[in-house]
């Protein structure tokens, strides 16, 4: 892990309390999530339900993950044996890789990609193979060819991320079936980080790659409770998988952290039966915010490409004058007052990502006005 250090969003995170600059950086809101959620949680934890919950996760939430998978997806999980509750999606994605790929495997990921991605990798002493996501037609693609290429012998998994953080895409059922197509072609499995599911925006559609034909058998889903209802701090995450795979990474997850805390995941099997309006609303105050944000990025001289989902609004730099994002996020607190995040960290090729930076837009409107016109100073 030597070459892994410090993550690019405490070193900004920490610049930004260091300068007093706002915070664009990192991914979480400065609101709370539905107040009778929350009064579940105060509820539970007052009832005495403080101590080690079951490994797989409370029944009560393992239960409403799996109604909330029928009647959005369709899809079919046995909250006894198919529905594993985590520590957040990160714990998720950790455990599944560590379970699941050998020294020497190989796992296909779509850069730029979230960073715990190539940690979890290689603590596996697999290896990740990075297919680019490049704009086209305003919104990151790949190619289908190139994701051929990627694919070797060695090649166990292939990490899909949708919606897609940082570069806000949300892949398309034909993108997904250009996926599944190679997956069921080779033999390989899927993990897909769906944390941002519910925060799609211009009518556009979220897809679970398990979904597909052929793919359920062969896909671990993770989906988490931080993003959905706006409580990152929670660390409330899930895997959606058939027996043998879920089984797999229980195994993993029961000597990395056990279990998950009792009284978060009360108050998130309540939210999944009752606060999905409350979703909706926040759904529809995100797409406000990022148009907000867009509008004055533009304004300040970015160039900006629209995201389709996530938090986040990525931006080329090059018609400011500027041609490599991490020199520039590190300045951007002595030339605005803001901390941005830069892209090229996410990608294995970083030459392919300089030019880009990244915005998250869950903050209150006065926190995004008061950033959009400090940043107005890069074009003056």
């Amino acid at each position: 892990m030597r070459a892994f250090g410090t993550t690019i969003f405490a070193e900004m995170s920490a610049l930004a309390v260091r300068t007093g600059s706002i915070n664009l950086g990192q991914g979480f809101p400065d609101t709370d999530g539905p107040e009778a959620m929350l009064e579940q949680a105060v509820r539970a934890i007052r009832s005495g339900a403080n101590q080690y919950p079951p490994g797989p996760g409370v029944p009560e939430l393992r239960r409403a993950v799996s109604e909330h998978r029928t009647a959005h997806y369709g899809l079919d999980y046995s909250p006894d044996g198919e529905i594993l509750v985590t520590v957040g999606a990160t714990e998720a994605i950790a455990a599944t890789v560590l379970a699941l790929c050998e020294p020497g495997d190989e796992v296909i990921a779509f850069e730029p990609y979230y960073d715990s991605y190539a940690a979890s990798i290689a603590l596996a002493q697999a290896r990740l193979v990075a297919v680019t996501l490049r704009p086209m037609a305003g919104r990151f693609t790949f190619d289908p060819a190139e994701l051929r290429a990627a694919v070797t012998p060695r090649t166990r998994a292939i990490l899909v991320n949708s919606p897609h953080n940082p570069t806000g895409t949300v892949f398309t059922r034909d993108e997904l079936a250009a996926i599944a197509e190679v997956c069921k072609e080779r033999g390989i499995i899927a993990i897909t980080d769906e944390v941002y599911e519910h925060l799609t925006f211009d009518g556009v559609e979220h897809v679970p790659l398990a979904t597909l034909p052929g793919m359920r058998e062969r896909t671990v889903m993770i989906s988490s409770a931080g993003k959905t209802f706006s409580v990152t701090g929670w660390k409330t995450g899930w895997v959606c998988a058939p027996p043998a795979l879920a089984g797999a990474v229980a195994t993993v997850k029961q000597f990395v952290t056990f279990t998950a805390g009792a009284p978060w995941q009360l108050a998130v099997a309540y939210a999944l039966r009752h606060e999905l309006g409350w979703v909706a609303g926040l759904r529809a105050q995100l797409q406000d915010k990022r148009d907000r944000l867009m509008e004055g990025l533009a304004a300040a001289g970015f160039e900006v490409l629209r995201p389709a989902g996530t938090y986040f609004v990525q931006t080329d730099i090059r018609p400011l004058g500027f041609s490599d994002g991490l020199e520039l996020t590190r300045r951007l607190p002595e030339l605005a007052g803001v901390v941005a995040i830069p892209t090229q960290v996410f990608y294995d090729h970083a030459e392919r990502g300089r030019h880009f930076v990244r915005f998250a837009f869950c903050k209150k409107d006065e926190v995004i006005d008061e950033a959009v016109a400090r940043l107005k100073r890069l074009s003056g």
